[in-house]
Formats: structure tokens, C-alpha cells, sequence
């Protein structure tokens, strides 16, 4: 008999559905911050988005504020779908309740604190610190997977 894994029943399954889509909803969150950083900045990157514009405005692809966000996003894209396809297999391992609860939260939090880090901006090596923490719990669930998952 097969154990069914993705099921609310399954407190991990749980648990890592809240995470990933918290997750997933602040990378979401990072788009719509750069519409509003361009919005509000009369930044637009395309010819045809001139038209939003309250000034005359032109085309303009290095606004800081804006590249900044736009990174942030782009490092978010980077570690959080890696996090969310990797714990999709990690779930099936049947890890420690405790333990899976642990990557989750220490994943989700590092990735907030990236972010405060980013934005802020604060002195390096905190948004480093941050970023190698989520990178490093994501690392830890997929060694677990490949040694279960080994053919």
C-alpha cells in the first residue's frame, strides 16, 4: 500500500503548502513592487508604457530604484521555485515532522530577511547571511532526496 503524501492529512504536506505558497506569494509581491517603484518613479522600460506616464517621459532601463527591486525579484525566482519543485520531493521522503517544519520556516524567513536586507539597503554581509541560509536549507533538502531517490 502506497502512502499518500500530498494530502492535508499529512502534516509536512501541510506545513510545506503554507511555506510555498507564502513563499510564492512574496515573489509575487516583488512584481507588483516593481510596477509601483515604475509607476511612481515615470520609469518605463518599453515605448508602448509611455502612455501611463503623468510627465513627459522616455525610455529609461537603469533607474536604480527600480533595477534594485528588479534584482531582489530575480534572486527571489532564483531560490524560491528551486525550494518549492525540491520540496515537492522531499515531502516524500517522510522526513521528521519537526525537522521539515524547520527548512520550511528557516527558508521562508531567510527569504523576508533577504529582502529587508535588499531594499533597506543594509551593509553587507547580512543580505549575503540571508541568502546563503534559504540556499543552504534548500541544498540540505534535495541531498536528502537524491539519498532516497538514489536508483
Amino acid at each position: 500500500m502506497s502512502i499518500l503524501y500530498y494530502t492535508l492529512n499529512n502534516s509536512v504536506f501541510t506545513n510545506f503548502a503554507f511555506y510555498s505558497t507564502a513563499s510564492i506569494c512574496k515573489l509575487m509581491g516583488m512584481a507588483a513592487l516593481t510596477t509601483m517603484k515604475r509607476l511612481s518613479n515615470d520609469v518605463y522600460a518599453n515605448s508602448e508604457d509611455l502612455t501611463l506616464a503623468q510627465n513627459e517621459s522616455v525610455v529609461v532601463r537603469t533607474d536604480p530604484d527600480v533595477e534594485r527591486i528588479r534584482r531582489n525579484h530575480l534572486n527571489d525566482i532564483e531560490n524560491i521555485i528551486p525550494f518549492v519543485l525540491i520540496g515537492f520531493f522531499y515531502v516524500t521522503t517522510d522526513p521528521d515532522p519537526n525537522i521539515a517544519y524547520w527548512h520550511f520556516r528557516i527558508f521562508f524567513i531567510s527569504r523576508l530577511v533577504h529582502t529587508v536586507c535588499y531594499q533597506m539597503p543594509l551593509p553587507q554581509p547580512g543580505r549575503f547571511i540571508a541568502c546563503a541560509v534559504g540556499y543552504l536549507t534548500t541544498l540540505s533538502m534535495a541531498l536528502r532526496v537524491l539519498f532516497f531517490a538514489r536508483p
